[in-house]
């Protein structure tokens, strides 16, 4: 029986079972696409990486003895339609059976399944061999109960996989959870190494994209792309940030420093939502970095490190399978307001705006604070339409592929699934930024100021949000104490806020 296997750009796990053994009747299909390039508008430096990954698995397939079919964005049998593509190779060789992955989207998970079910001949789908859990997991860990908190998840999680966990079933270090020590300010006390980045010439891809007349946004330096495109750079970065950067990763995770884009973080969502590294393996190292190292390396570190990827990714990926397809359309705060242009420019007076959007055009990352507390916090407070701000998560970063970008910033960012991921949006006036970043020192705004031209925006936009959406959060508990300070204020100041604010929204481009 003849058998082609289709691979997606963000299943590159070079570990999956279907490479176990070489088959002369088997076949694996890639393919570079146009209607993937073109659903959202993505940046330069996330197409070429995929693309790059994508070529990397490939060669190493057929280095291994594979039979492997491979379409380029500009190879003249390429249909740049998934049906279309799969249809054309079926025909011409004579396909008897037909195997895919499980999609981590919906959207090509329902396109796989309406495809199969078009098709005469035998079908069946695999798992990515990925996660540590299935779809249904989360689902299934939160039924019958009234909220799905992470915490609960996460704690089950480390039970269950046996993950920092004493002999006497309790938690490394007395705690679960050691959040409250990932939140201090970088001022230079610890060196930062350099981060582990490569330099590979990605010219002639890159003027092929723009041959294709391929609409992207961000910047790219094409002799210079900066991310690792196989496994083996992957494992670098991996070993990297064990070395180097684990031993601070959770004292700073929250914090932000406009000439450290990186901190201490990892860079390795991109490797991980390709599937080039597990995050099995990824935790595996770490930790074993941890207990080689305890005399130096404090529980709060990787703890801190563990919870983003046991916890948060797998809860987030659960949360996604859950609540689609209605999760998508939900925009509970009912915000309709224009994404600012100045996210596509990176040109605005805000210091911590232009610091964090600029980055993100120029190296196609920000970490998850960046993501978070500046872009997100800004968008909410500008009441901003969550479609636009999905259709921009979406596009700008390189590890954003729906499952993970949606559920964190329509759900945790812009609280427009009324409380499935986070227990009160997170908004904060110009204080916290000033708390956990330097950003406010060189800004044209002052921190400290509430009214004048020379006010920080955030100040105004926070206490006009809590007071054009209290209503919505009249029974949030968590909402009480800032609601509270809302109602007690001098009518005058609130009318200030509310004026300047409304003047932020309307007129982006002066602030």
């Amino acid at each position: 029986m003849k058998t082609l296997r289709f691979i997606l750009g963000d299943q590159l796990n070079y570990k999956h079972s279907w490479f176990d053994h070489i088959d002369e009747n088997t076949i694996f299909f890639i393919a570079e696409t146009l209607e993937e390039t073109g659903y959202v508008n993505h940046h330069i430096q996330k197409i070429i990486g995929f693309f790059m990954s994508m070529r990397s698995l490939a060669d190493h397939l057929k280095n291994e003895g594979h039979q492997v079919i491979y379409y380029k964005i500009d190879d003249d049998q390429n249909q740049h339609n998934l049906e279309d593509n799969l249809n054309q190779i079926i025909t011409n060789e004579n396909i008897q059976k037909f195997e895919y992955q499980y999609p981590d989207e919906y959207r090509l998970d329902q396109k796989l399944k309406n495809f199969c079910d078009e098709l005469n001949i035998e079908t069946q789908a695999f798992d990515t061999e990925h996660f540590y859990t299935s779809r249904e997991d989360v689902a299934e860990f939160f039924k019958g109960k009234k909220t799905m908190v992470m915490e609960y998840f996460y704690r089950n999680m480390r039970k269950k996989y046996d993950i920092l966990m004493e002999s006497d079933k309790q938690p490394e270090g007395g705690d679960w959870n050691f959040d409250k020590s990932n939140r201090k300010v970088w001022k230079g006390q610890h060196e930062i190494p350099e981060a582990k980045t490569f330099s590979h010439d990605v010219s002639e891809i890159y003027e092929v994209i723009c041959n294709k007349d391929i609409t992207f946004i961000g910047r790219i330096q094409p002799k210079s792309f900066e991310w690792p495109i196989n496994r083996e750079e992957c494992l670098e970065v991996l070993n990297y940030f064990c070395n180097h950067l684990l031993i601070h990763f959770g004292d700073y995770e929250d914090a932000m420093h406009t000439e450290q884009k990186m901190l201490f973080h990892s860079r390795l969502s991109f490797a991980m939502n390709t599937k080039m590294l597990s995050p099995k393996e990824i935790i595996n190292k770490a930790i074993e970095t941890y207990y080689n190292r305890k005399d130096e390396i404090d529980i709060s570190e990787i703890e801190g490190f563990v919870r983003q990827i046991l916890g948060w990714r797998e809860y987030m990926r659960g949360i996604y399978w859950k609540e689609m397809p209605k999760y998508e359309k939900l925009n509970t705060l009912e915000n309709t307001n224009k994404l600012p242009d100045f996210y596509w420019t990176g040109k605005t007076k805000m210091n911590c705006m232009s610091h964090a959007i600029n980055q993100s055009l120029d190296h196609a990352y920000a970490h998850h604070i960046q993501r978070l507390m500046i872009t997100g916090n800004f968008a909410l407070l500008n009441m901003t339409n969550p479609d636009e701000v999905d259709a921009w998560y979406l596009g700008v970063y390189m590890d954003a592929i729906q499952w993970v970008e949606l559920t964190n910033t329509r759900g945790m960012s812009q609280f427009a699934d009324g409380g499935i991921v986070a227990t009160k949006p997170y908004v904060s006036s110009g204080s916290y930024i000033n708390k956990m970043s330097n950003y406010c020192k060189s800004c044209h705004y002052k921190v400290s100021k509430k009214e004048g031209e020379d006010a920080c925006p955030f100040n105004n936009l926070y206490w006009n949000f809590l007071h054009k959406k209290k209503a919505y959060f009249k029974d949030n508990p968590r909402m009480n104490m800032m609601l509270s300070v809302l109602n007690k204020m001098n009518k005058d100041t609130l009318e200030y806020h509310i004026k300047r604010a409304e003047d932020i929204i309307e007129n982006p481009e002066k602030y």
